[in-house]
């Protein structure tokens, strides 16, 4: 008998007939303590997609509502912040859908991975696919991150006024999504670690 970490070899002798003596049959068995803590790894993964998604949502939908208007004269007569105006929160709310997309379609494949804990292969799929959706969304924060940052604070050089002391709710709206969408990038990091420890226990 041979202990392994993830199963034991047992030597199991044969039918004593003439044509099978000392032959033996060799049984994996896979080890109880390995099996839990793949599965322990696994439900920890499904409950980090969840925070992710959760985290991703909330940057989308709170970009989407981010508008703002201030009457000037009349109230046929306005200044507006939108999202839209920007092609940077643009590309943020796009991506932002796109990620949470992606998690809601990866959480049938974690409860795979928790159902059959040595399932490596639907493990690699979804470490392949958390890094390219961790990329989207560090780029789409880290992108509108600058455009918020100018909103406070502006830039004389390039006579970019600072619009958050007018548009309080719109910078509050904008700041918070991207907040929201740090929060997923450092989710996705949790998950990438997850999956690679996973992937060396097997």
């Amino acid at each position: 008998m041979k202990s392994g970490d993830h199963s034991t070899t047992i030597d199991v002798a044969g039918p004593s007939n003439s044509s099978t003596k000392g032959k033996s049959t060799t049984v994996l068995v896979a080890a109880p303590k390995a099996t839990g803590m793949k599965k322990g790894m696994a439900i920890a993964d499904f409950v980090l997609r969840l925070g992710a998604i959760i985290a991703a949502l909330s940057a989308a939908a709170t970009m989407g509502t981010s508008d703002e208007s201030l009457p000037f004269f009349t109230q046929f007569f306005q200044f507006e912040a939108s999202y839209d105006d920007m092609p940077t929160f643009q590309f943020f709310l796009i991506a932002m859908a796109l990620v949470s997309g992606y998690l809601v379609l990866s959480l049938p494949f974690s409860i795979v991975t928790i159902v059959r804990p040595h399932a490596s292969g639907i493990k690699l799929f979804l470490v392949i696919m958390d890094t390219v959706a961790l990329t989207l969304a560090t780029s789409a924060a880290a992108a509108a991150a600058a455009i918020v940052y100018l909103a406070h604070n502006g830039n004389a050089s390039s006579n970019w006024l600072a619009i958050c002391n007018q548009f309080t709710d719109f910078c509050q709206n904008v700041s918070g999504a991207v907040v929201a969408a740090f929060v997923s990038v450092v989710v996705f990091i949790c998950l990438i670690l997850l999956s690679a420890l996973f992937l060396r226990k097997h």
